[in-house]
C-alpha cells in the first residue's frame, strides 16, 4: 500500500493489532483505521491516509464522530460504497448501522467528546487529553473499530 509509513513493516496480522500499531506510531485514530481495513480488503490507494486526515479526533475538533468509527465507515466503503450514481446505497448503509450500533454497544457513545470525556476543541479539553492520557482509550477505539469493520467487510458478499 502507498502511505506515510513505509517505515513500518510489513507483516501478517489482525486488522486490529495492525491499526493499533498504526496508531501507536503516530498515525490518528480515522487513519489507522482506513490503512488497516485497506490492507486487509486487499485496496491500494495513494490517497490513503490522507483522505482520512479530517475525520480523526471527531471530524477535526468539531465534538463530531469518533474518528476511529469514521474510518471504519470508510473501510466499509471500500468494499461496498457505490461506484456511480444509481447503484443501490442498501449494502453500505446496512453494514454502516450495523458498525454503529457495534461500536455504540461496546462503549456506550460514537461521539469523540462523550467517549473521551472532554472537548479536543478546547486548549483545557486538549491539556486533559495530554494530562489523563486518553490516548489509550482511542487506541482501544482505533483497534476496535478496525475490527468490527473488516469483520463487516468480510461478513457480506462484497458488490464488487
Amino acid at each position: 500500500m502507498t502511505t506515510s509509513s513505509e517505515d513500518i513493516p510489513e507483516t501478517p496480522e489482525a486488522p486490529e493489532a495492525h491499526a493499533a500499531r498504526l496508531f501507536a506510531a503516530g498515525h490518528f485514530c480515522a487513519e489507522a483505521v482506513l490503512m488497516a481495513g485497506a490492507r486487509h480488503l486487499g485496496v491500494e490507494s495513494p490517497l490513503i491516509p490522507a483522505i482520512a486526515t479530517g475525520f480523526c479526533s471527531g471530524l477535526a475538533r468539531t465534538s463530531g464522530l469518533c474518528g476511529a468509527l469514521s474510518g471504519g465507515v470508510m473501510v466499509l466503503n471500500l468494499a461496498y460504497g457505490r461506484e456511480r450514481a444509481g447503484e443501490s446505497v442498501e449494502q453500505s448503509y446496512a453494514a454502516t448501522r450495523r458498525l454503529i450500533d457495534a461500536f455504540r454497544g461496546e462503549f456506550g457513545a460514537t461521539g469523540c467528546t462523550d467517549l473521551l470525556g472532554c472537548d479536543l476543541a478546547t486548549p483545557d479539553g486538549q491539556r486533559m487529553f495530554r494530562e489523563q492520557g486518553l490516548g489509550e482509550r482511542c487506541l482501544r477505539y482505533t483497534a476496535t473499530a478496525a475490527r468490527l469493520a473488516t469483520g463487516l467487510a468480510d461478513e457480506q458478499k462484497p458488490i464488487r
